[in-house]
């Protein structure tokens, strides 16, 4: 769609960008030396200023680059909670000129062996305590497993009096890891300080590696380059009038889009200061908003609906908060009203996706609609096409969203099936086809209806059911699988696993079993939380599993019952 097209398009706001032909680092290496003593990062009672947080990702540049042998283009895994020690590995892999593949700190060790081999890291940056689910994986000595691991404690540089009723253990955790062959520490590699490259990456260089789950069962990496990520950043930035005294809150997962983006790239990029929790905490965050007066927060609506229940939002200075924003799941309509209300906030929701690097459409901040995608934002071009002939069809109709911008991601890595599946050539000009089912109304205004494809949306995690159903068919009692999207109050939608046992099974394994062994073999979020044994599962005259009339059937079974009502009072 034109943005010509666009009535409301926001004043001020340029059609499209002059977009920046510099790496990510280049921000972070002038945020210091404009505001050198300016906090980057608060922490746990622990302050870090840019001209230390330089300081510390050109040490650790020259330690991955002169002892690990990382060079330019090489990937290397990061798996950590939320802390500044994320933030210098994340820099220092890109200064180094690697690429960085997050991780989601939840993942076992199955999962991320897949990370491995799949993107071929041979090197990698890890919290303490996930130290078991990795350290199987590495072996110096071989070439197809990690070869180097640089291990940290979150509770390395923070001040004595850190400990508190909101610091968890695990952060004032001291260090509890003993040297063995390929294991590093991340402070005695940035304590050799050792230069790092003369160069920094090129724009158009990978600089993220982040993996998305696919219909296939098997996650799929997004190639990134410094100039993608800093499309949306950039877009992000303006869209959202932030600046270089915004204070940004750090509680989405840094490995996620949405917080490497609004919690990591965006303030560097502005030379903001980030105040930053490990794991999230409804009470610590309202009391850091009030003392640190923050001003900008980027959260999925699931965490700012538990935010704003618990009594201590309504018992701080919230008014610093100028721009709540987020996506992943739609805003309830009665939830957004209360926090007008009550709290005089409009939270701002927009949509992206991994492949977009987060921020692709968005509601004007003067004029949102609500349960919206928004409209398209500077670069942009987004249309709802015929998802059979890619024919775009009229206002009101339904179809599946594809966009066009500078944020795309240049491919999947190495899986040529699925760039030819997910792009295609409209009107001379590249588009991605998200898989998402949509309409446009005549504002110009996006909304979502369906998914195309499967997905489980759980607290803005997407979950593809046939990677859950990939692992529920090893236990040895499941004989047939279906994994769908049920509603739920908190988290948007929840897993759900329909399974037919194989008959000397029935009556000698409880639901909860289940629930147990899936735990054990997948991260949380995707592991399912609800399990039903049935005797049979639909199918089509073809033999396929009918999951759409299974999850409708679900949804209208929820419906139908008295849901539990959300308390912002």
């Amino acid at each position: 769609m034109s943005t010509s097209s666009l009535p409301y398009w926001p004043k001020g706001v340029p059609r499209a960008l002059s977009l920046p032909q510099v790496p990510l680092t280049h921000y972070l290496q002038v945020a210091a030396e404009r505001y050198p003593d300016k906090p980057a990062v608060i922490f746990c009672g622990s302050t870090l200023s840019y001209a230390a947080l330089l300081s510390r990702v050109e040490a650790l540049a020259g330690y991955l680059t002169q002892r690990l042998g990382v060079q330019r283009g090489d990937r290397v895994l990061l798996m950590s909670q939320n802390c500044p020690q994320y933030l210098v590995a994340y820099y220092g892999i890109m200064r180094a000129g690697g690429v960085v593949v997050p991780v989601n700190a939840m993942c076992n060790e199955s999962e991320i062996r897949y990370f491995m081999q799949d993107s071929g890291a041979r090197v990698a940056m890890v919290a303490q305590e996930l130290l078991p689910q990795i350290m199987p994986l590495v072996k110096p000595d071989m070439t197809d497993a990690l070869q180097a691991v640089l291990v940290h404690a979150y509770s390395e540089g923070l001040p004595e009096q850190a400990a508190s009723d909101d610091v968890p253990d695990v952060v004032l955790a001291p260090r509890q890891w003993t040297e063995t062959p390929g294991l590093h520490g991340l402070e005695d590699a940035i304590a050799q300080a050792l230069p790092a490259p003369a160069q920094h990456p090129d724009s158009q260089d990978l600089c993220v590696l982040p993996y998305t789950s696919g219909t296939t069962g098997h996650p799929k990496g997004c190639m990134h380059t410094h100039a993608s990520v800093l499309a949306s950043n950039m877009a992000s930035q303006v869209w959202r009038g932030l600046h270089m005294d915004s204070v940004f809150l750090a509680v989405a997962p840094l490995f996620h889009m949405l917080g490497m983006q609004g919690g990591l790239n965006v303030p560097i990029t502005l030379g903001a200061t980030v105040v930053m929790l490990p794991r999230w905490n409804a009470a610590s965050a309202a009391r850091l908003i009030e003392h640190h007066r923050v001003s900008a927060w980027a959260a999925p609506p699931a965490m700012l609906i538990d935010f704003f229940s618990n009594p201590a939002a309504a018992q701080r200075d919230l008014s610093s908060l100028a721009v709540l924003s987020g996506g992943g799941a739609a805003m309830p309509e009665s939830v957004a009203n209360v926090l007008q209300a009550r709290f005089g906030i409009a939270y701002n929701e927009a949509y992206g996706m991994t492949e977009t690097a987060s921020f692709l459409l968005g509601n004007p901040l003067t004029r949102g609609k609500r349960q919206c995608l928004g409209v398209i934002t500077p670069g942009v071009d987004a249309r709802i096409v015929d998802p059979e002939t890619l024919r775009e069809l009229p206002v009101g109709e339904v179809g599946e969203l594809v966009a066009c911008g500078a944020q795309l991601m240049r491919g999947y890595w190495q899986n040529e099936p699925a760039n030819q599946a997910s792009f295609v050539e409209l009107d001379g000009k590249t588009f991605f086809r998200t898989g998402d089912l949509a309409s446009v109304d005549e504002e110009g205004y996006f909304f979502m209806r369906d998914r195309l494809k499967r997905m489980v949306n759980v607290s803005g995690f997407k979950v593809w059911p046939a990677e859950v159903e990939n692992t529920l068919y090893e236990h040895p009692a499941v004989h047939e699988a279906c994994v769908i999207a049920v509603p739920d109050a908190k988290r948007g939608e929840n897993v759900m696993a329909l399974l037919v046992l194989k008959p000397e099974f029935k009556g000698q394994l409880t639901e909860q079993a289940v629930i147990d062994w899936g735990r054990e073999r997948m991260a949380v979020y995707k592991a399912p939380r609800i399990v039903r044994f049935v005797n049979s599962l639909p199918k089509s005259g073809t033999g396929k599993i009918l999951w759409r009339e299974l999850q409708e059937a679900e949804r209208h079974a929820s419906a139908t019952d008295t849901a539990p009502t959300t308390n912002l009072l």
